[in-house]
């Protein structure tokens, strides 16, 4: 599905692949990561990517959403308290910090902080040495950090709501992860991955999206890029419960308050011509998994795609696949125009 190869990153694209370039090299040292992106666009994923790939992989992965907690709460979950440190403390409780000792430690929306919140981890960063609430001792900790902003960190310290200190501190190993819009050609593989998943755990789901629905879902904007497309194939996929296909109807820009809107075209033909390859590859590469998965029976494959034998044999001649066997070995081949595969 991905040519990163990195769990969790799906796509295909020079943008994509440029991420995952950056997530092997981070993941090889104990270095500070900064990662930066718009909503929806796969921060924590890529997080979670750098930690299962580092040399702390076997270690404890935490991970807080700093905008999810009142600073009070924060500064408990975060340097933990001792019993009586404030009301409701009825025992000693290590914070995430200590738990996080000797692994990763993954901090989400961390300009959500005040600025003295932020001095304070800021001495962590620089020290290791955390002071949980109503204690009088130091403790030391060893965490490797990571820390992930839907806001570019420079703009935020321009305004006044980082403290410049603490950017240096952090922008020692930065990702940016590109909008959903600006790579478009990881959308087929993307709809596939979020469609398998559906049909996991609701096999009633459609195994496919048509080519006009597929079309539709490469021209959106998505504002709330790859959590929106994800939402968008899981809504689409009750609606076509029972069909073989998410068809344009199916889609949510269709509805009468629809999220969905299409992006207007600066070339058209130019366009086009990349999405009907899109569309091709896909309806390919979903061929390709039914018959492997039948033993290249074209019957049985069929039946899994929800087509008849001779609509299969159609989109096959129209894609350019055949079936035969091979004369080496009498095993049975797929061929792509001509070519094996």
């Amino acid at each position: 599905m991905s040519g990163s190869s990195i769990p969790g990153i799906i796509g295909e694209s020079a943008a994509i692949r440029h991420v995952a370039a950056l997530v092997r090299v981070a993941a090889a040292s104990d270095v500070t990561v900064l990662i930066e992106g718009e909503t929806g666009t796969g921060k924590e994923l890529v997080a979670r990517a750098v930690a299962a790939l580092g040399t702390r992989r076997d270690r404890p992965v935490v991970a807080i959403n700093c905008g999810a907690l009142p600073e009070s709460m924060l500064d408990a979950e975060l340097f933990g308290h001792r019993h009586g440190a404030f009301t409701g403390a009825s025992g000693d409780r290590r914070g995430l910090l200590e738990s996080a000792d000797g692994g990763t430690l993954f901090l989400d929306e961390i300009t959500s902080m005040s600025p003295g919140f932020q001095a304070r981890l800021l001495r962590v960063l620089e020290s290791g040495e955390i002071r949980p609430v109503g204690c009088d001792r130091v403790r030391r900790v060893d965490l490797r950090v990571l820390v992930a902003s839907n806001l570019r960190l420079e703009d935020c310290v321009a305004r006044g709501d980082l403290r410049s200190d603490l950017y240096y501190r952090l922008n020692v190993f930065p990702i940016v992860l590109p909008p959903l819009r600006e790579r478009r050609e990881d959308i087929p593989s993307l709809v596939t991955a979020f469609l398998d998943a559906v049909r996991r755990t609701s096999p009633a789901a459609p195994t496919a999206v048509s080519g006009a629905a597929l079309e539709q879902l490469l021209r959106g904007e998505y504002p709330g890029n790859v959590r929106q497309l994800k939402n968008e194939i899981a809504r689409a996929a009750v609606l076509a419960a029972g069909c073989e296909r998410i068809e344009v109807a199916h889609l949510s820009a269709n509805a009468p308050a629809g999220r969905f809107r299409p992006a207007v075209c600066a070339a058209p033909l130019a366009i086009a011509e990349r999405r009907g390859a899109a569309i091709a590859e896909l309806e390919r590469q979903m061929i390709r998994e039914a018959l492997e998965s039948h033993g290249y029976n074209v019957s049985r494959a069929a039946a899994a795609l929800r087509l008849s034998r001779f609509g299969l044999r159609k989109r096959m001649h129209r894609l350019g696949l055949t079936v035969g066997r091979s004369l080496v070995g009498c095993g049975t081949t797929l061929s792509v125009a001509g070519t094996a595969s």
